[in-house]
């Protein structure tokens, strides 16, 4: 039950009737007024967490009303399917692909032909990478936007857009697009105009006219990029001030306190919500709201903030989801879903940085008590939520390992995050790894690793050495991880070109806006002669797409993966081999993974409550018989075992 205020009964009884009155022609209005009556509160609430919500309604009402005037009749038609079905993201069905447009396909146009691809892949949920029109570079990336409502000139236009939007959505495919919300381009136009003394838009930044408050401030933050960007300020001589830059001196820090920069990010989501944008994955949320003496990521604010923003795009385009990036700790990661007062009610997907962290660790240590360990800890989420769940990524590996956890294990955390980062550098004794280190912090000692899936996991080296046996045990590691990433729950995650190992690209170096950041190692271009052959192909490409596609297929026709079914997360007696146990009403099935090289053998009673006499594979779907009283498993060896008397 939402509690709410007198005060905020009688001000959502009047922007009803604001609502209703701007849109009393509109055909739709009984269905959005509806909607408004569900989220009102939450809307409210979610303002009275950060700002003078009495002032900032009317103004978010306005907004909303605007919006559904300018939502097209399929969107609307889109609005009601998702309300009917809200689930679709947490069921076993959901599959997410994530790309670079332009490395993926040239441009937009290039995307929408190869639809058929995405597809045949079992793909529902397409994330396209920054896409808006960033300043040129450098531009992290396309992370420093200049303009929300342009696309990128090279990629096409808003109307190109709204075309492979409508083309997707016909091929049953959500779109996900990113929104940087923490900070603009120092070319914003909110930016130049702060500059040239427009007195309003230097409210929408943070700058300060000598180095008393930054140097405060500076006491209690980290530092996101210290090779390249150290500190969090930045002098400007326009503003005759210093300015808040957390992550490049071009990447200007917006002032959220202010509530205009509240509202022109509501009006920029549903602007986005109505060129069929499914799904916003909410860029650097965790850093929204400053306060002195912390490190001003995650402050109740911040969750305050995106409950207001969602519940506006929940009344206004229903069809719109949420996905948070906060990369934290297991503590606070679960707070993006929603906890206490918000749980629910904040975003919809939250990415689950450390799954990915923690695959990488066992592979090293051939060992899964530290992930159990770790995954553990995690509060239950919200069962209207999900977690995104990847093996790799765009960005870097930051191994965030915890010290409670190493210690509770036996070990140091700052050495094994250093004995990660070295392993996957290839510098370890016996690594097969083709990674490199990234933004190392001589302060802290961490550094932290670039590298593509199937690079890190041992196929790059495999190939050059000839190796065939090292080959098929890096191939089979791959699949491992990514049969962790399918069979957790949520919606996972396939980074583009893993399905064919596409391997690092180190003429990244060959590009002057690439070469000083090394990420650029794992974001190669999609080699499309590779992945038409690969269907039918014997090497290694094809052997990854025959296994991954094995699995996408298992994990459709498995009830119990859905994300409102949390799973049982254990170790065997054999410490190498993680077992996730989700029990579902329509039947329990119980996942076995050997994080080792080697074989190893798992008791019959881990496998309870199934029958060990009738078990079957879903993944080949072949019967499974133990081993007198263990199952044994070959290295980085996978079942998914249901039972079948």
């Amino acid at each position: 039950m939402i509690s709410l205020s007198s005060q905020g009964a009688a001000a959502l009884q009047q922007a009803r009737a604001q609502l209703a009155a701007a849109l009393r022609k509109d055909s739709g209005v009984d269905d959005l007024l509806a909607r408004f009556d569900r989220w009102g509160p939450d809307l409210w609430n979610g303002l009275v967490g950060a700002y003078d919500a009495e002032t900032v309604l009317p103004r978010f009402v306005e907004l909303i009303a605007q919006a559904h005037r300018d939502r097209s009749k399929e969107l609307r038609a889109r609005d009601m399917e998702r309300l009917l079905q809200p689930d679709w993201f947490q069921r076993p069905e959901a599959i997410g692909y994530v790309a670079y447009a332009d490395r993926f396909a040239g441009d937009l146009a290039g995307v929408q032909s190869h639809i058929d691809y995405l597809s045949d892949l079992g793909v529902t949920y397409l994330h396209l990478m920054p896409l808006l029109e960033p300043r040129p570079a450098p531009n992290d990336g396309g992370y420093a936007v200049m303009d929300y409502r342009k696309v990128r000139s090279d990629l096409g236009t808003m109307k190109n857009l709204r075309e492979l939007a409508t083309a997707l959505h016909e091929a049953g495919i959500a779109l996900t697009l990113d929104l940087v919300l923490n900070h603009v381009a120092q070319e914003h136009a909110w930016a130049v105009a702060a500059r040239k003394g427009d007195v309003a838009k230097r409210e929408y930044f943070l700058a300060y006219p000598d180095r008393t408050l930054p140097d405060e401030y500076e006491k209690s933050l980290p530092e996101v990029f210290p090779a390249f960007a150290p500190g969090n300020f930045t002098w400007d001589d326009s503003l005759s001030a210093w300015v808040w830059t957390t992550f490049n001196t071009w990447q200007w820090d917006l002032n959220w306190a202010n509530p205009d920069v509240l509202c022109e990010f509501a009006d920029i989501i549903l602007f986005l919500a109505n060129q069929g944008v499914d799904c916003l994955r909410l860029d650097a949320i965790a850093f929204l709201w400053k306060r002195m003496g912390t490190n001003c990521q995650g402050e109740p604010e911040v969750h305050s903030i995106t409950q207001a923003l969602r519940a506006a795009a929940r009344i206004a385009t229903p069809a719109l989801i949420f996905k948070a990036e906060a990369i934290v700790g297991p503590d606070d990661v679960v707070k993006y879903l929603g906890v206490g007062e918000h749980a629910g009610r904040i975003s919809d997907l939250a990415y689950h940085n450390s799954l990915m962290v923690q695959i990488w660790s066992a592979f090293a240590m051939h060992d899964a008590r530290l992930l159990t360990s770790s995954l553990n800890r995690f509060a239950q989420i919200p069962s209207t939520t999900a977690w995104g769940t990847y093996l790799r990524c765009h960005d870097d590996i930051g191994w965030a390992i915890d010290d409670r956890d190493a210690n509770s294990q036996g070990f140091d955390g700052g050495s094994h995050r250093a004995f990660l980062a070295e392993y996957y550098a290839g510098e370890f004794d016996g690594s097969p790894s083709r990674g490199a280190h990234f933004q190392s912090n001589p302060l802290t000692g961490d550094r932290r690793t670039s590298g593509s899936a199937a690079s890190l996991a041992g196929i790059e080296s495999a190939l050059e050495a000839h190796d065939e046996a090292a080959l098929t045990l890096a191939i089979d590691k791959v699949l491992c991880g990514y049969a962790i990433v399918l069979g957790f729950g949520g919606i996972p995650l396939i980074y583009m070109g893993d399905e064919i190992g596409l391997l690092n690209d180190y003429s990244y170096v060959d590009e002057p806006e690439h070469a000083a950041d090394n990420r650029w190692l794992h974001r190669p271009m999609m080699d499309w002669p590779r992945a038409k052959s690969a269907p039918t192909s014997s090497d290694y490409s094809g052997r990854l797409l025959r296994g991954l596609t094995e699995l996408i297929e298992a994990r459709k026709d498995c009830e119990a993966l859905h994300a409102a079914t949390p799973p049982e997360i254990f170790h065997g007696a054999d410490s190498a081999i993680l077992v996730l146990r989700r029990r579902h009403p329509g039947g329990t099935v119980v996942q076995v993974f050997n994080m080792a090289g080697s074989a190893r053998e798992l008791p019959a009673e881990s496998l309870w409550p199934l029958d060990t006499t009738h078990l079957r594979d879903l993944i080949s779907g072949s019967s499974v018989s133990l081993s007198g009283a263990s199952l044994r498993l070959p290295a980085y060896g996978t079942l998914w075992l249901v039972d079948t008397p």
